[in-house]
C-alpha cells in the first residue's frame, strides 16, 4: 500500500525515527551529540546526504539490477557524502574540524543505505525525497535533542560555539541556563550519552503511550456523547 506524503514525514521524523526508535547511526549520535551545534551541524550534514542520494537512486532505480544494487547504493552515497564534505570543509573548516572522521562516516550510516534500499529503490523521486528529508530531519531531531540536554548538564549553555555553524553572527547566540555553573563531567562523556539517549527514549515512549491511550478514549467518548 502506498504511503501518503504525510505518513511518510511523520514516520521519519518520529513514529520510526531513526535515533530513538531504530537505534540506527548510533556511533555518530552518540559521539558527536555533545553540543547543539555539533550534533545540529552533523543532522544538517547527514539530512543533505539523505535526500541526495535518494533522489539519486530513485532515478536510477529502473537502470539498476537487483544482483548489483548494494554495490551502487554505496556508490552513489559516497559520492554525495565526498560532495557534502568538501563544501563543510570549504565553508565550515571549524565544524568540519569538530566533526572530524564523523563526516566521511556518514557513508557507512546505516540509515543512509537502509533508507536507500527499503524505500528510494521502490518508489518514486518525489516521495524518496520527502523520505530522505523526514529520516534525516528525525535524526537530527535526536542529535539536537540529546545535545541540548548532555550540553546543559555538562555545561550549563546552550549553543555554546555557534560561530562554528553560523559564523560571526553565532557568537552572541550562547545562552548561560545555568550561572555560575561548574560542569557535570560524566554528561559530556560516553557514559553520558548513553544515559542521556536512554533518557529520551523513554520520554518518547510515555508520549506514545499517552497518545495512544487518548485515541482509544476518544470513539468511547463520542458513543457516551451520543447516547447522552
Amino acid at each position: 500500500m502506498s504511503q501518503s506524503y504525510r505518513e511518510i514525514l511523520k514516520n521519519g521524523v518520529w513514529t520510526q525515527n531513526t535515533g530513538f526508535v531504530a537505534l540506527l547511526g548510533l556511533c555518530p549520535l552518540l559521539a558527536t551529540s555533545n553540543s547543539v551545534v555539533n550534533g545540529l551541524g552533523l543532522g544538517l550534514a547527514t539530512t543533505l546526504v539523505l535526500l541526495l542520494s535518494n533522489v539519486a537512486i530513485s532515478l536510477i532505480r529502473n537502470l539498476v539490477r537487483p544482483e548489483v544494487r548494494i554495490p551502487v547504493f554505496v556508490m552513489v552515497i559516497a559520492c554525495v557524502v565526498t560532495a557534502v564534505e568538501l563544501a563543510m570543509h570549504a565553508f565550515l573548516p571549524g565544524l568540519y574540524t569538530v566533526l572530524g572522521i564523523f563526516i566521511p562516516l556518514i557513508v557507512t550510516n546505516c540509515c543512509v543505505i537502509g533508507r536507500a534500499e527499503a524505500f528510494a529503490f521502490k518508489n518514486g523521486v518525489a516521495k524518496s525525497a520527502v523520505d530522505g528529508m523526514a529520516t534525516g530531519l528525525g535524526f537530527t531531531l535526536a542529535l539536537v535533542l540529546l545535545g541540548a540536554l548532555r550540553e546543559i548538564l555538562g555545561q550549563g549553555t546552550l549553543f555554546g560555539q555557534a560561530e562554528l555553524l553560523f559564523g560571526e553572527a553565532g557568537r552572541g547566540l550562547t545562552l548561560h541556563v545555568l550561572d555560575d555553573y561548574r560542569g557535570f563531567l560524566l554528561a559530556i562523556l560516553p557514559p553520558g550519552a548513553f544515559i542521556g539517549l536512554g533518557c529520551l527514549i523513554a520520554i518518547k515512549n510515555v508520549l506514545d503511550a499517552h497518545a495512544k491511550r487518548r485515541a482509544a478514549a476518544k470513539p468511547a467518548v463520542a458513543l457516551q456523547e451520543v447516547q447522552a
